[in-house]
């Protein structure tokens, strides 16, 4: 009932910030910045994965439309709050000092304060859905998801600017700008204390801990689940 939403979040809701090492050309100025925007980033990208993987466990068919219902709108709210949190690190931040840096500053924020109105406006949606009837509900979060599948491929061009040349090199260097995996079992409003709570870096460390261990006993192969439980984000 919920894997048509399920498909446009792993289609990259989350465009920030999906920052691989890059060349180090950024100075100590904006090395500043990226610090000074990235600290505040971290946990909002992490409640924003964890929404996300909230949305994910109520995926089968089996769940009730009540439950989903209760589950997708929390995510939808933590959503909106962290974008625009996330609006907020940004323009206080100020401009990043690199050419047209307040033009690319003022768009982004632009940007991420219009996904934040989004996502307020898709729980308001959930809320309103029918769940007396399933088939009825079914169809409107079949809506709900192609509006989702929009506020994930769209609209995100001011943010990949941001993220490029010399800032985008500072900010790759952050780990609070780095991908992050979902807390473990998120559910309500548990995925904000998880968001709080959880230590930067930890989830790779443990995939590697978990591999050894796999490969000293001899076990069949199993890939830790870890890895596909964060957004692709584009």
């Amino acid at each position: 009932m919920n894997k048509k939403l399920a498909a446009a979040l792993s289609g990259g809701a989350v465009l920030v910030l999906t920052l691989s090492g890059c060349s180090d050309d950024s100075d100590d100025k904006v090395n500043d910045w990226a610090k000074k925007v990235c600290d505040q980033v971290q946990p909002q990208l992490q409640k924003i994965n964890n929404a996300n993987a909230s949305i994910l466990e109520k995926t089968g068919d089996d769940n009730k439309p009540a439950d989903v219902q209760k589950a997708d709108s929390v995510a939808f709210g933590q959503m909106s709050q962290a974008y625009k949190a996330l609006g907020t690190a940004v323009d206080s931040a100020g401009p990043p000092p690199v050419d047209d840096g307040e033009a690319t500053q003022k768009a982004a924020v632009k940007e991420l304060n219009a996904s934040s109105k989004a996502y307020a406006d898709l729980k308001t949606k959930v809320d309103a859905l029918d769940t007396k009837e399933q088939s009825k509900f079914a169809d409107g979060l079949n809506a709900i998801a192609d509006e989702l599948n929009k506020i994930s491929t769209g609209g995100d061009q001011a943010l990949r600017k941001l993220q490029s040349g010399k800032v985008g090199a500072a900010m790759s260097k952050q780990e609070g700008c780095q991908k992050q995996t979902a807390s473990t079992g998120p559910s309500g409003s548990g995925a904000d204390a998880d968001a709080d709570a959880s230590p930067e870096g930890t989830a790779p460390d443990k995939k590697e801990s978990t591999d050894k261990d796999s490969s000293d006993k001899g076990s069949s192969g199993e890939e830790p689940a870890e890895k596909d439980s964060s957004e692709k984000k584009a």
